[in-house]
């Protein structure tokens, strides 16, 4: 079995600063970590078989001006991590004075995409004049957009898709889909729906099975990993589907992936190696590594 998990963050915030870090997640999260967390995942696998894992490393919003910095810091981890590549903070708000910042972050090697956080901006943040401009800018030097927003963003990314029609565009964490129980929950989820059919219509976007752990509460709704799978499944068929454990934000590692993997197994068997590794090599242009670890 090959996976290569899509959404891999690290950090050490006596290296770097990152001011949302509290509770669990205040604390080193290094390469060594991780290893501990691949290893309990093999070992709760209930099948004994050997598994080739690398990863794509995703920023972890440390301080903007300390992005290349953070780049370095996961280069740093890279072999003990299986980091295959990098997606880089990027200021890209800043339209036509963002190109200096990806060529230095195009320099280096591992950086294969950029991510800037939209999930916290106001309305109309990622169609903006300046952030098409700086989304331009990331499509001509070959790399892609990782898009973390929140549901109901979502048409921000549809507009962003037109208006940068060459620009390969991930939606993270499936658009974080309201998973609660409650009646408001429930209409605000059809919502979802509608607007990540809408994300979908457009070829050149992709979307991350990841980060609904940490999206999940005390009232999440039985079946609700399972209906947003589903959905993302029919929404964007199983070739634009990639797995992303988001650790460590989404824990334990093991859970999340055994729910992917089973229930791809139980909807899509054929296609589990694409989602769990393809699917992300041809996105992120990286290749797996060839020899078996965490089985």
């Amino acid at each position: 079995m090959r996976i290569l998990d899509s959404h891999l963050h690290l950090w050490d915030p006596a290296a770097l600063p990152y001011t949302w870090l509290e509770g669990r997640l205040l604390r080193r999260f290094g390469p060594e970590d991780y290893r501990r967390a691949l290893d309990e995942t093999a070992a709760t696998d209930g099948v004994a078989r050997p598994v080739a894992r690398s990863a794509v490393f995703v920023q972890a919003e440390s301080a903007p001006h300390r992005s290349l910095d953070e780049v370095d810091f996961a280069t740093a981890a890279a072999v003990e991590a299986g980091i295959v590549g990098i997606v880089a903070r990027a200021a890209i708000e800043r339209g036509d004075a963002v190109g200096d910042e990806l060529d230095a972050l195009a320099s280096r090697p591992l950086v294969v995409g950029v991510r800037r956080l939209i999930q916290d901006e106001p309305p109309g943040f990622a169609h903006s004049d300046a952030f098409v401009a700086g989304a331009r800018h990331v499509a001509r030097r070959g790399l892609t957009f990782d898009a973390c927003v929140r549901w109901h963003q979502l048409d921000e990314v549809s507009e962003l898709a037109v208006r940068v029609p060459d620009l390969p565009i991930v939606v993270d964490h499936l658009g974080k889909p309201p998973l609660g129980s409650a009646p408001q929950d429930v209409e605000a989820r059809l919502a979802w729906e509608r607007a990540l059919r809408r994300v979908a219509a457009h070829p050149q976007v992709r979307c991350k099975l990841s980060g609904l752990p940490a999206e999940s509460g005390a009232d999440t709704a039985p079946g609700a990993w399972e209906h947003a799978l589903d959905v993302a499944l029919d929404a964007f068929g199983p070739d634009r589907l990639l797995f992303g454990g988001d650790w460590p934000v989404s824990w334990p590692h093991a859970a999340w992936e055994r729910a992917v993997r089973t229930w791809a197994e139980g909807r899509v068997p054929d296609a589990l190696p694409a989602i769990l590794a393809a699917n992300a090599e041809r996105f992120y242009d990286v290749s797996i590594s060839d020899s078996p670890a965490g089985s």
